[in-house]
């Protein structure tokens, strides 16, 4: 189980996440929703430890991850995956070179530098990229695939960390909707097969409340909403996204509708 106890992050005068406590069961798939700097990434951040909050403490089965240092922290990151929103792939680098370097935790130092990959680790990547049903596109250069593609490559990457937890910020948010449904069918797929934990940071409502088990809510730092999507009614939206409610509800209605009916075509 993860728990957050009590935790903050302070950047000068500015109070991103303010006293955040909430406790995830193992497997769950949590999206955390909430407008553009309600402190969604920088909770994600300090789970992982890319940032230290200011105040508070996280423990992943018990184990203080606040306090972890050195390896304890290397090995922390490793089991704790990231997934970024502009993907962090080496462009020129084929797709199969790209996913193995989630192994990179995995191999001895000098076999790395120099891509020597054992036939196992070989033999996981593809695996892994069959399982997202991308294996044909392993001999690709990963500057030619689309978003989407792009996107569901540094998923198998994180994999191949044969994570407990996975952490995405914002993975679909420069995505088309199309691609977007396709990433998040992915997490999902994992989240089901692997029974990883999920933590997925979204700005669209529609997703979340499609995809996810539970949403947590953040407005100005703090933690306002915490229930299942079925419970986020439109007023509590209003209270997460202030003034881009509208938006935000106005741009969910229009894609549940679907595209409008010409009348001459109805007749």
């Amino acid at each position: 189980m993860l728990v957050v106890d009590g935790i903050s992050k302070t950047f000068g005068r500015t109070r991103a996440v303010d006293g955040i406590s909430v406790s995830i069961p193992r497997g769950q798939f949590v999206g955390v929703i909430g407008r553009s700097g309600a402190g969604k990434s920088t909770l994600l951040r300090m789970i992982n430890r890319l940032a230290e909050p200011t105040e508070g403490r996280i423990t992943w089965d018990g184990q203080d991850v606040t306090a972890l240092q050195g390896p304890a922290l290397r090995d922390w990151r490793r089991r704790c995956a990231m997934i970024f929103q502009q993907f962090n792939l080496a462009g020129r680098l084929d797709v199969l070179t790209n996913v193995l370097t989630g192994r990179l935790a995995h191999t001895p130092g000098w076999r790395a530098m120099l891509r020597v990959w054992s036939r196992e680790d070989r033999a996981i990547a593809v695996a892994a990229l069959d399982h997202l049903d991308i294996a044909a596109l392993a001999p690709e250069r990963a500057e030619n695939l689309s978003g989407g593609q792009q996107q569901r490559v540094a998923i198998c990457r994180a994999l191949l960390q044969e994570p407990e937890i996975i952490l995405a910020d914002e993975p679909v948010a420069s995505l088309d909707p199309r691609n977007a449904r396709i990433v998040m069918d992915a997490l999902q797929r994992i989240n089901r097969h692997h029974g990883l934990t999920v933590l997925c940071n979204l700005h669209a409502l529609d997703l979340a409340r499609l995809y996810c088990d539970r949403l947590i809510g953040m407005a100005g730092g703090r933690l306002v909403f915490d229930d299942v999507p079925a419970a986020l009614t439109d007023a509590a939206a209003r209270e997460l996204y202030g003034i881009e409610a509208g938006d935000v509800l106005d741009t969910e209605a229009a894609e549940t509708a679907g595209p409008a009916v010409p009348q001459a075509a109805a007749a």
